[in-house]
């Protein structure tokens, strides 16, 4: 995305007027006009959406704006370096380790995972009890999709392949009372993580947002994670959205990260929805599973 920016950057100094003081330059704001007008349609390019891109140019202005530097200082990097900054403030705003926070946690711990259908929220579920199990934790999960069809045959198949209980009822039965029941089975046999799933369901679907809300009332999750494919952009954005405004996220977890080639979403979910992003899904296997940092995004958006 950044070599988008060189041609910009690398006529900066022969486009522009800057005032001359002792061998430096101050940086104003008709120097900054050209360059920042790119920056921002790098960022719309690579699947930012556009309050974020709007917001991140007008953080790096506040940083660059009126400051002095050097006249053979490279302006690329200046801006580079602005932006950079930028970005990881987004994300230094919305610290949180997953890993840290299951281990202080009074258990049992409810998770509860929501998000539309088709983006690998049931995989993303097993990759997360596999991720626990194997930093000692016992997990239990439940089958909380009892709209869809074949949905519990699909957890089962992982919980099976884990060795991980599954709680489970019949089809059409009320999903709070199938989460409702793994936690009592947590607390009786002394489990620490209950996973739970939840029917995808679109933001729109007003009796299916209801029932949501009527699981987490009923069973009270520890944490609430919205699931959605990377490769979704602005799409999954704005369900992010509207998943947090409806019944409050507590943080996102990205599929096919492996196949998308921006990374765009990562940044506007975090910023629109105020909660971090926790992991990534890298394929298929259990094991394809990263803790989100900064850095990767970073590299995402200024890889050529």
């Amino acid at each position: 995305m950044f070599n988008d920016l060189k041609k910009t950057f690398g006529a900066f100094i022969e486009e522009t007027k800057v005032f001359l003081i002792e061998r430096e330059f101050i940086i104003d704001e008709k120097s900054l006009e050209t360059p920042l007008w790119s920056l921002e349609l790098a960022l719309l390019e690579g699947d930012v959406a556009l309050p974020v891109a709007e917001d991140i140019v007008q953080s790096v202005r506040t940083e660059l704006l009126g400051t002095t530097r050097k006249w053979r200082t490279d302006l690329d990097e200046i801006l580079k370096d602005a932006l950079r900054k930028a970005i990881a403030d987004v994300f230094t705003a919305n610290c949180f380790d997953f890993d840290e926070y299951i281990e202080k946690v009074e258990k049992p711990e409810n998770i509860v995972f929501v998000g539309v259908n088709g983006t690998g929220k049931t995989t993303t579920i097993a990759k997360i009890a596999h991720h626990l199990a194997n930093r000692g934790y016992s997990v239990v999960m439940a089958s909380g999709d009892t709209f869809r069809a074949g949905a519990t045959e699909q957890i089962d198949k992982h919980a099976e392949r884990l060795g991980i209980k599954l709680i489970k009822h019949q089809p059409g039965a009320d999903p709070a009372a199938v989460i409702y029941d793994a936690i009592q089975y947590a607390k009786a046999r002394q489990k620490d993580i209950v996973l739970s799933d939840t029917a995808g369901r679109m933001h729109t679907n007003i009796n299916l947002m209801d029932q949501l809300k009527k699981i987490c009332r009923v069973t009270d999750p520890g944490l609430v994670i919205f699931v959605d494919e990377a490769t979704a952009g602005n799409d999954a954005v704005e369900r992010a959205k509207q998943f947090n405004d409806s019944i409050g996220i507590n943080g996102s977890i990205l599929t096919k990260v492996d196949v998308d080639a921006k990374g765009g979403a990562a940044l506007s979910i975090a910023f629109i929805t105020g909660k971090p992003i926790l992991f990534l899904g890298t394929g298929q296997k259990y094991d394809d599973l990263s803790k989100f940092k900064p850095d990767w995004l970073l590299n995402r958006l200024f890889e050529g």
